[in-house]
């Protein structure tokens, strides 16, 4: 055998989703790679950075993103925190699904609550990319409107304004979608109480309907499930389930 012979490592093929990563990478170096957990590929863009970053995407050859399918609004308050604000629940009995030790500790930096996420599509690709932009001031999110680069962004950024409170600076008609006229409140936000902030009712003596302070006392229920089957004992994780068999033995 030859000196320069010998076993050729095999080079794996990347697949569509990292040949689009690339191909996003070398046309907007600046962007921020989310971590993927569901085969999704997801990119963080600066506030500042959006317009330019959006026109990219939809103008380049090898990204052709020409239609943005939805904007969604996150309100990050509670996110990384297990329990529920409750007075009898613990974390023996419920949790928000957070893996234990892997909490948030302490507030949110600033900046960091608030963020707009765009789901875009290339029918001349078929590929999806989805874009996420934070919000710098949490007092007052605002983010630039792409609704002259994307149209059918109008409406999906009036429902997040609408529930979120997140404002699109440039948007040609920002006004609630969803809620009712003169709704107090975004109904999305972390900090929104479950029963809302007022009520409607028909008022017979006026002869209209009126907005009145909700009488709804708020509280928040948790159940606590204690479960003593065999199914959820580690040390018999391979013994059988013991069910009892409905069937009519008598004659």
């Amino acid at each position: 055998m030859s000196a320069d012979s010998g076993i050729t490592a095999a080079v794996a093929t990347p697949t569509r989703l990292e040949i689009l990563a690339q191909a996003v990478t070398a046309a907007l170096p600046a962007l921020t790679p989310v971590a993927n957990h569901t085969g999704e590929l997801t990119f963080e863009v600066p506030a500042t950075e959006l317009k330019a970053v959006a026109q990219v995407l939809r103008d380049a050859p090898a990204l052709k993103f020409e239609m943005c399918m939805d904007v969604c609004g996150v309100d990050y308050l509670s996110h990384g925190h297990a329990e529920w604000t409750t007075e009898t629940a613990t974390s023996s009995g419920f949790s928000r699904g957070v893996a234990r030790g892997a909490q948030r500790a302490g507030a949110l930096p600033p900046g960091r609550r608030f963020a707009a996420v765009y789901h875009l599509l290339s029918l001349a690709l078929n590929q999806r990319l989805r874009l996420r932009v934070f919000c710098p001031d949490d007092d007052a999110p605002m983010v630039d409107s792409v609704t002259d680069i994307w149209a059918g962004a109008n409406w999906f950024e009036r429902e997040a304004f609408d529930l979120f409170g997140i404002l699109f600076k440039g948007h040609p008609d920002l006004r609630r979608l969803l809620t009712d006229y003169g709704f107090i409140g975004h109904p999305f936000r972390k900090d929104f109480p479950l029963s809302g902030n007022v009520e409607v009712r028909y008022d017979p003596e006026k002869g209209r309907v009126v907005y009145q302070p909700v009488s709804i006392d708020p509280r928040v229920l948790v159940p606590k499930v204690i479960r003593h089957d065999n199914r959820y004992d580690p040390a018999l994780t391979n013994a059988p389930v013991h069910t009892t068999s409905l069937t009519n033995t008598d004659g």
